[in-house]
This record gives C-alpha cells, structure tokens and sequence, in this order.
C-alpha cells in the first residue's frame, strides 16, 4: 500500500479478489487514508462454505464494503454503485458462502438493489458501478471483456443482474463508468490478451481492471505494480489508462485505452 500513499489518488476502488480471503490485507486496506471501495469478489470468501470468513472480512471493511449501497464522496464528487457481491460470472449464481451471509437473493433482486443505489447518486457527479464480474453483453469472444477463455465453447461469461440493472439505469442516469475484474488480461492457455476496455453507443465505460498478477517484474528483474487509473471532467470519463508502475511511483509504462482532448482532477 505504500505506492497507493506515494500516488495519493483521490479515491481507490477494489474490485475484489484480493485474496483467498487474507485477513492482514484487509486490515491495510482499512489503514489507508484517502477514500475507499471494495466489492469482494468469489475468491475472498476462501475455502469457508460457511461465509464466516467472509463475515469477518465484511466486518473489517464497514462502509467500505459497499454491494448494492451506494458510497460517495464530496471532495471530489464521486459515486459509487456497488454491484452483487463475490460474483463467478455466469450468468447468476450465489454460493453457499454468498447465500449464508446475504440470504436467498434473486436474479431480480439484486438488479433492483443496484438500480435503487444508483437512484440516490447526485445527478451531477460521476456515477461510477463497482463490479467482481462485468455484466453480460460484452461480447462472447474469449477475448472479450468478459468471455469465457478457458472453456470451449467460448460464451459470454458475464453477470445477468448486472446487464438488467445497466439497462434500466438507461432511462434515468446511465453510469459514467462501469469497473470490474474477475476475468484475467492474460488468457488461458497464452492465447493473448483480452480486450480490456469497451465504450457503448450511449457513452458508458466498461473497463476490466483484472491484470494479473497486479505485482510482477520488468525484463531487469525491477519490481512493477499495475494500476487502472481513471480521470474524470465533469461526470464525464476523459482518461482511462493500465499503468505500471516502480514502488517509488515512478510511472513505467502506460497502456491509454481513453483519452479526451482535456483531462479532470479526479483520478481514481
């Protein structure tokens, strides 16, 4: 966490599997001092069937934590959706650790929960959805944001209740920006990269953060930390970048995926 202190963004979203289920990082990301988000993903609840180190991990995380809540900050103006939780992509599915710390949930509740967190966004700060896994109809490709790379045949292996909520939120306040993980830059079988980063015809951005592993080497041996980094004028997204980057904070390479002719203020 000592790069995310050097760097000093205005916010910083998880967007889950931060561990199988590693209770002393929890504890650093609670330590660190500028705004936060998390949305657990599947491999955070670990082993336990039972959902109590997933409890434990909740519990540790208070706000932070936020599926289908909306958490938002003033300075600067932020909104954050959170999304269903510890999602393994596939259309919907709860496990049994899922289900023994949020209960039964429908493919239909859930989409109504994000909706609704969504609705008590301010109008004129940037709406942004926090995801494990996108939503469906990214594209069935296995290269695609969220397409299934290790499985023939090849199907869009994205979250339905996200994709529902996505849609309705159309008619009133389409999100900004929608960021998740879940599905590795790095196909299976090294076959390539996936696609990382789509923009739909009504202007929202699907960014797929889940580069792994986030900590790795150069060529020399020097250690690299990626990033997604995300710039905002207005509600609007203006740059969208992977950055790797030195534990100094030094930036070494930088992968721009969107670029507006001026950028904002709000990085997260």
């Amino acid at each position: 966490m000592d790069l995310i202190e050097q760097l000093q963004p205005d916010a910083l979203l998880f967007v889950g599997d931060l561990s199988d289920g590693d209770l002393r990082l929890v504890k650093s990301i609670t330590q660190l001092s500028l705004p936060v988000a998390v949305l657990l993903g599947n491999h955070d609840r670990g082993r336990d069937r039972s959902g109590g180190l997933l409890q434990q991990q909740i519990t540790m995380l208070g706000a932070r934590h936020c599926p289908w809540k909306l958490r938002e900050w003033s300075e600067p103006a932020l909104a954050v959706v959170g999304a269903r939780p510890c999602s393994a992509g596939g259309g919907f599915h709860l496990s049994q650790a899922v289900q023994a710390v949020f209960g039964p949930i429908t493919e239909t509740q859930s989409a109504d929960w994000i909706v609704a967190a969504a609705n008590r966004a301010p109008e004129h700060w940037p709406l942004v959805v926090l995801a494990h896994s996108g939503p469906t109809g990214l594209g069935s490709a296995a290269d695609s944001p969220c397409g299934r790379d290790w499985k023939q045949p090849h199907i869009d292996w994205g979250d339905r209740d996200l994709a529902m909520a996505l849609d309705r939120m159309q008619r009133t306040r389409p999100a900004d920006l929608v960021v998740f993980g879940h599905m590795h830059h790095q196909l299976k079988g090294r076959r390539g990269e996936r696609i990382t980063f789509y923009r739909d015809r009504r202007g929202t951005c699907f960014v797929n953060a889940a580069c792994v592993p986030r900590v790795g080497v150069d060529e020399s041996g020097q250690p690299l930390h990626h990033l997604t980094w995300v710039e905002f004028t207005g509600i609007e997204p203006s740059l969208i970048s992977h950055r790797w980057y030195r534990p100094s904070g030094e930036l070494i390479y930088e992968q721009t995926l969107l670029r507006a002719a001026m950028t904002g203020q709000a990085p997260c």
